[in-house]
């Protein structure tokens, strides 16, 4: 009989413009495809003469058990998902199914991950470029994680300052979720923090609004929607959402490009870890002090202070991360 191989294939956002060649082999490859029936839609056209198996949205554990079963019989199986296979994906629940049956990477069955660029990459690039400083992404679904637990991360999100992208916003049924979200992200961000509301990027009903933090809920969001908040440097100007690397902190941007004065090129920022420890050691503040000006734990202060100066690293040159 011949091996059997499960192929976690990525779509991206849908388009065949942005379906990686490898996505596009897989399919060809495989005997049987199986996905959500919104995915297995978007691919149509690649999947004549193939065994295909839809499923409802809920249904993931039933795609994972039904590709190992094909898999087990010798066939080839592309199990879809849009976007990244491994970003709120098959990927995740496929492996579940796979050890729970005793697989491992030795078996009979190959596995192969395909990846796709979800939709945090392909939203950021039809609104510009809201992704170039830290960001995270956090589902509002709670169908299978406990409130408590997204509303602690929606609340360190905003507090850090981070760019935060949204899944799974809102649906038929889950419609208070990105209202507790908002309301989180008011008591630590401004009312104007820039937001970009993006629907079914890169297929036929693509619709994108930018708004602010506190009009967003008054958007058109739905499951089909990706929400990207800005951090507290972020813009919009002339239709397009930038969040600053942070150049201009170091660089005379707007002149010759010079580094400012106390700054160095491919060192670390006056600022940066060895600057600040002298900052605070210098300060002449309590621990207690530094850690509510820092807003940092009081025991990650004490052992800043604690440490000996000729006990740090040296500063080494940064790579790049253009």
């Amino acid at each position: 009989m011949n091996k059997g191989k499960i192929m976690l294939v990525g779509l991206g956002p849908g388009s065949h413009d942005h379906l990686t060649a490898r996505a596009r082999a897989a399919i060809a490859e495989a005997d049987t495809v199986i996905g959500y029936v919104t995915y297995i839609r978007l691919v149509a056209d690649l999947l004549e003469g193939k065994e295909v198996i839809k499923k409802s949205m809920t249904e993931e554990l039933d795609r994972a058990i039904e590709a190992l079963d094909r898999a087990r019989q010798g066939r080839k199986v592309a199990l879809v998902s849009s976007g990244d296979a491994g970003v709120y994906g098959m990927a995740g629940p496929t492996f579940e199914v796979l050890f729970q049956a005793g697989w491992t990477p030795d078996s009979e069955i190959e596995v192969e991950i395909v990846p796709g660029a979800s939709a945090l990459n392909t939203c950021a690039a039809l609104v510009g470029a809201p992704l170039t400083h830290d960001f995270c992404a956090i589902s509002l679904s709670d169908l299978l994680t406990p409130w408590p637990v997204i509303a602690r991360r929606l609340d360190a999100a905003a507090a850090s300052d981070f760019v935060t992208a949204l899944y799974n916003p809102k649906s038929g049924r889950r419609t208070r979720q990105i209202v507790e979200a908002q309301r989180l992200f008011l008591r630590h961000r401004n009312p104007d923090t820039p937001v970009a509301i993006v629907k079914s990027a890169y297929r036929p009903k693509q619709r994108i609004e930018f708004t602010t933090l506190a009009t967003m809920t008054e958007c058109d969001i739905g499951m089909l929607t990706t929400v990207l908040i800005g951090n507290s440097s972020t813009f919009v100007r002339d239709g397009l959402m930038v969040t600053p690397r942070g150049y201009a902190n170091k660089y005379d941007v707007a002149g010759d490009g010079a580094a400012r004065s106390g700054e160095q090129a491919g060192r670390s920022l006056s600022t940066g870890l060895n600057g600040w420890l002298e900052t605070i050691r210098a300060s002449g503040e309590t621990p207690a002090q530094l850690a509510e000006r820092y807003r940092l734990p009081l025991d990650y202060i004490i052992a800043a202070l604690a440490e000996a100066p000729d006990a740090e690293a040296a500063d080494t040159i940064e790579e790049s991360a253009a």
